[in-house]
């Protein structure tokens, strides 16, 4: 390893204990102010921290924060130590009772009675790995700052006075233990940064997300809206919205088509058996919307994913090795019953549309489809101006996943050689990957430097085995495929929210809505008749145009298209009618030229049908 891998790794542990140890400061300064709290585990997150307390009948709001913050600020000030030290089980046990810890307590008998080597701040979902007769846990480790005592693993920095910059941000609910049967307790919720100017440029960043929150924008832009007699999680398009997703679609589909992939089209339903046997009923059986039948007894459901129907069209018929490999795409629609506290805008929903695609190859050809997708993703998001970094998801010591080891050894270093082959910037990440196969996750950096899980290229050399899925080898005996799980844009409902932020709605022309708005001056018939024959013209070139002919000023429609971010408005009126030219005004992101001018109308509608075409985010007008 780098130094400067090395150097950067030690900055993160560094961050990371930190933002532990603020956890901590927040709960001392909470006991301070609240005797009575009762607490629950308070682990690092992204940028943060947080911790569950549970006050009784007493809530804490954010009009609570100055004070907390406030205390917190005396106890990194007083640069207290933070001192480690160990209790046998049965004491710790003892220590939560008599410090009236309920939360505590209930994680420590878990620990005694499950077993583990550790002992450290749980999540329900770590509790629910330890299995019964590892290890018996015998001493556990506490953390004191002070007049604070807590259960915890650690790791602290060395003293309260080093804990950098921080600031409370927000309260929500959270089941104890994430069980919605469970006590439900106050999650407080922090970010932390080394230094104050990483803290105020991460302040700025959410103000500026806040701006371009795509549930607003959708909104504003009227791109989709949401019905409670239709469903939580189920986002209906408008023609706007829709044109904006058709436009990402086709592309993405043009790519794939170019790769030599074919359309294929399935049903949106499926017997359980066909996920029994691919193993999502077992993996993901709890978010399945099942299907009845009246006429038959036959069970189904809506399809949560597409590749167990796309192995049974492999399947339909005999393959030879000189047919592979075999490439099949889809955009369409699965279905996944998402809980309904964890749905929000696009970014979760329960239907999703997939730009889906299924490659079907031998081992000697693997390299070459994975390299042709990772071509076709660094395309897709180069054009949309956003840059990438990959991440190798692997799989970790669990039993989670299907396959045997040695076959996932290969795929992982299969994944991991493509990625150095392929000079892609890449990490690693344990306990990331699918349960049937390593996959790249591409992440992509949107405009105000936050990163988003967006496209994926997967291996899978489980559902191949699990489907006798088949092909005649060059010696005539049976082999199987390596079957490669690849989608560009991934959930378009979920890459939509992205983008929409990414863009701040100022979508480029070949993907906005409304590309050109014609603005009349008068309501005369030849001025209607006018703006009539530009629609007339721009429509035949392919452009979305609409015209402004209401009873409003110029300047007041003016506005309202840049309220609207249309790419281009033309105010038309007589002197536009009698030379023929129009002096477009151009939306300021995409303008490269300070100085409005006058073109032909005709020159206008063939350069922006040539920007659509050639997908661009500038222009060449001047504007």
């Amino acid at each position: 390893m780098s130094d400067k891998s090395n150097q950067q790794n030690q900055k993160q542990d560094n961050l990371y204990a930190m933002r532990h140890s603020l956890a901590h400061i927040m709960a001392t300064a909470i006991a301070e102010l609240w005797p009575t709290t009762k607490f629950g585990v308070g682990p690092v997150v992204e940028n943060g921290f947080y911790y569950d307390v549970d006050l009784g009948e007493e809530k804490i709001s954010e009009a609570d924060f100055g004070k907390i913050e406030a205390k917190m600020q005396e106890i990194i000030k007083s640069n207290v130590a933070f001192e480690r030290f160990e209790k046998p089980v049965d004491e710790a046990i003892a220590w939560a009772k008599e410090a009236k810890q309920p939360y505590k307590e209930e994680l420590l008998n878990d620990l005694k009675r499950a077993g583990t080597t550790v002992a450290k701040d749980l999540s329900a979902d770590e509790l629910g790995t330890i299995a019964e007769g590892d290890a018996r846990v015998e001493n556990v480790s506490f953390y004191r700052d002070g007049s604070f005592t807590d259960l915890c693993r650690g790791p602290h920095v060395e003293s309260t006075g080093k804990v950098g910059a921080f600031k409370l941000m927000r309260v929500a609910g959270a089941y104890w233990r994430g069980n919605e049967k469970n006590a439900q307790m106050q999650r407080i919720y922090g970010v932390a940064f080394q230094a104050p100017k990483e803290l105020r440029q991460y302040l700025d960043m959410l103000e500026e997300a806040k701006k371009r929150d795509h549930r607003k924008l959708g909104k504003e832009l009227d791109l989709f809206t949401f019905s409670d007699l239709v469903g939580s999680g189920l986002p209906l398009f408008t023609p706007r919205g829709t044109v904006l997703r058709e436009q990402l679609t086709l592309f993405a589909e043009s790519l794939r088509r170019e790769s030599g992939f074919e359309r294929v089209f399935v049903p949106h339903i499926a017997k359980t058996d066909l996920y029994k046997v691919s193993g999502h009923w077992d993996k993901f059986g709890d978010e399945l919307f099942l299907v009845e039948s009246q006429e038959t007894s036959d069970s189904f459901v809506l399809k949560p994913m597409n590749c167990p129907h796309h192995n049974q069209i492999y399947a339909s018929r005999p393959r030879s090795y000189r047919d592979l490999p075999i490439r099949y795409f889809e955009t369409t629609t699965v279905y996944r019953d998402e809980k309904t506290g964890e749905l929000g805008g696009l970014s979760r929903v329960r239907s999703i549309t997939q730009d889906d695609s299924h490659a079907y190859a031998r081992r000697d050809q693997v390299s070459d489809v994975v390299a042709g997708l990772i071509s076709d993703v660094q395309t897709l998001y180069t054009t949309l101006g956003m840059s990438l970094r990959a991440r190798l998801s692997f799989r970790d010591a669990s039993d989670k996943y299907l396959g045997e080891l040695n076959l996932w050894e290969e795929a992982q270093g299969t994944i991991r050689e493509l990625a150095k082959t392929n000079q892609l910037e890449f990490f690693e990440a344990e306990g990331e990957a699918a349960f049937y196969g390593p996959k790249i996750d591409f992440m992509a950096t949107d405009a105000i430097g936050r990163e988003h899980q967006v496209a994926t290229v997967q291996l899978d050399f489980v559902q191949p085995e699990r489907f006798k899925l088949e092909y005649v080898g060059e010696d005539g005996t049976a082999q199987q495929p390596v079957m490669i799980h690849c989608a560009l844009l991934g959930s378009i409902e979920r890459f939509l929210s992205v983008y929409i932020e990414h863009t701040a709605g100022k979508f480029p022309v070949w993907v906005a809505p409304e590309q050109v708005r014609l603005i009349t001056v008068n309501q005369e018939n030849n001025t209607v008749e006018f703006a009539a024959s530009v629609v007339k013209k721009a429509q035949d070139l392919g452009l979305r145009i609409t015209v402004d002919n209401s009873n409003e000023s110029v300047g007041k429609k003016i506005r309202d298209a840049e309220l609207w971010k249309v790419p281009y408005t033309v105010v038309v009126g007589e002197k536009e009618i009698e030379t023929g030219q129009v002096t477009p005004r151009i939306r300021k992101d995409m303008s490269v030229q300070p100085e409005p001018q006058n073109v032909l109308i005709d020159e206008f509608l063939k350069t922006v049908g040539h920007e659509a075409k050639a997908r661009v985010l500038k222009t060449s007008l001047h504007g």
